[in-house]
């Protein structure tokens, strides 16, 4: 267990962010909506929140992909929603050849790869992730391992991909950096993540852990430029960074959806999403 903060604090985040954003040019109404409402979560008032807006508490990644495990196919997800067609317009330009998806969780890339063709290789640090990864995608291999000690040797796929996995790491460099090991010499390597936006204003992803309490695994704010960086020093040159915006949905049963007004207002425009491509340079002729 690590730190924790209360639901009801999250709650007058984002209507502080909906003010904030529309203060200049936004409806009366909706302002003074905002208002009344900070008035009441200030005041304690946490009806109808989840668990009343009592304490999320932080899980550390094992026992967090453990939990995360047993709901995170279950629940529609704005990030996946506008993620997964940018990646899967990567995927089809191919070529098609061995694929790596690092820190797989429950396989839902692996599956799209596999379904393109790919010899495809999932790796997850997460027992409980790889048993849904395993029924999702029978047709690939799996390892048990981890983003910044991949257990595959030197230059041996064409593609490695890691989706929403890389801001769970306090520095991106031994992550990128085993990316680009794994992968030949003119292959790719495509990484997606939550936008250091959204990170830097909400923090953290929150998810239901045994039915009835909150939890998250923590993400770390890490800038474009920390990105770039770590792509040169590992030999990576970036070909492609799509930044996809918010689409509107709000996690089901979840804080957000309480304030769906003010939630909506505050992410309206805003990336949600961060996706790199970036290639390895071929063997000299």
């Amino acid at each position: 267990m690590g730190s924790e903060f209360r639901v009801r604090d999250l709650v007058l985040g984002i209507e502080g962010l909906a003010l904030l954003r529309n203060a200049m040019e936004g409806d009366e109404r909706f302002l003074d909506a905002r208002v009344e409402e900070i008035r009441k979560f200030a005041a304690g008032a946490g009806e109808g929140l989840p668990d009343g807006g009592a304490a999320v508490s932080e899980l550390d990644a094992s026992a967090g992909y453990a939990a995360w495990s047993k709901v995170y196919d279950s629940l529609p997800s704005s990030y996946i929603e506008v993620e997964e067609p940018v990646v899967h317009a990567l995927l089809d330009r191919g070529p098609v050849g061995t694929a790596l998806d690092a820190a797989c969780g429950t396989g839902r890339t692996t599956a799209a790869l596999t379904a393109r063709g790919y010899r495809t290789i999932g790796v997850d640090q997460s027992p409980e992730m790889l048993a849904h990864a395993r029924r999702k995608a029978p047709a690939a291999e799996f390892r048990e391992g981890r983003l910044e000690a991949l257990p595959l040797e030197d230059a041996s796929v064409d593609l490695a991909i890691s989706t929403l996995a890389l801001t769970h790491l306090p520095d991106l460099r031994p992550g990128i950096a085993e990316l680009a090991r794994v992968v030949r010499p003119g292959g790719r390597v495509i990484v997606t993540d939550m936008h250091p936006f959204v990170i830097a204003l909400q923090g953290q992803c929150v998810f239901v852990e045994g039915g009835d309490r909150l939890a998250f695994v923590r993400n770390h704010v890490h800038l474009a430029g920390d990105y770039i960086a770590a792509f040169a020093a590992a030999g990576l040159t970036v070909r492609a960074c799509v930044e996809p915006v918010f689409n509107g949905r709000l996690a089901p049963g979840g804080y957000e959806e309480f304030i769906a007004d003010a939630a909506r207002a505050a992410w309206d425009g805003l990336p949600i999403v961060v996706v790199w491509e970036a290639v390895k340079a071929p063997n000299p002729v």
